[in-house]
């Protein structure tokens, strides 16, 4: 049987390369947060690649009609513009779920100014990520609508391209981090 040599630390305890790199881990995302800051807190929010024109409906549609405009387009919301072009609300998938499904209302009779979120918070293309990021960690939003000076919608951010963008700006730290020492971890003894 061969014993494997052990390492010990300055105090004579033998060292946990698991605990090692776990540490390392943490002092390498240290490092990345104060960057991160700066990256989201300087770029504006036309800078998202992702962004998307937005998807509206008419405050006469049916809650069912803004679901499949919704599903069409494979989106989180659509956004309810009245007959002058300006944003009257947003309608997202947790109105469907808190003031249709869970009401057990008929999407097809329900209006979606009825169960639209009125008069939304909105930012402008040219508010910062980190502005944005702010707005839905303290709202409690993972979509915001975008308008012009007129009020008129540009397009709607969403968390997951603040989250995107994030990753495409540290591909290095986030997408190359070694595999969590607790997924690789037997639950049982293996062999004989």
């Amino acid at each position: 049987m061969v014993v494997e040599p052990r390492e010990y630390d300055e105090k004579g305890g033998p060292v946990d390369h698991q605990i090692l790199e776990e540490e390392r881990i943490a002092e390498e995302r240290s490092l990345i947060a104060p960057g991160l800051g700066h990256t989201i807190s300087e770029q504006p929010i036309r800078n998202l690649t992702s962004l998307r024109a937005p998807v509206s409906v008419g405050p006469d549609a049916s809650a069912a009609d803004a679901i499949r405009e919704m599903m069409d387009h494979h989106i989180g919301c659509v956004l309810v513009v009245n007959d002058s072009g300006q944003l009257a609300g947003v309608f997202t998938e947790r109105d469907v779920l808190r003031k249709i499904a869970a009401e057990g209302r008929t999407p097809e009779r329900v209006p979606v100014s009825e169960v639209m979120t009125g008069d939304p918070e909105c930012l402008t293309l040219d508010d910062s990520m980190a502005y944005a990021l702010h707005h839905m960690s303290v709202g409690g939003f993972r979509h915001i609508p975008l308008v012009d000076e007129a009020g008129k919608p540009t397009g709607v951010i969403a968390m997951r391209a603040i989250v995107d963008f994030m990753v495409d700006s540290f591909p290095r730290q986030v997408l190359n981090l070694p595999p969590s020492p607790r997924h690789n971890i037997a639950r049982e003894r293996e062999g004989a």
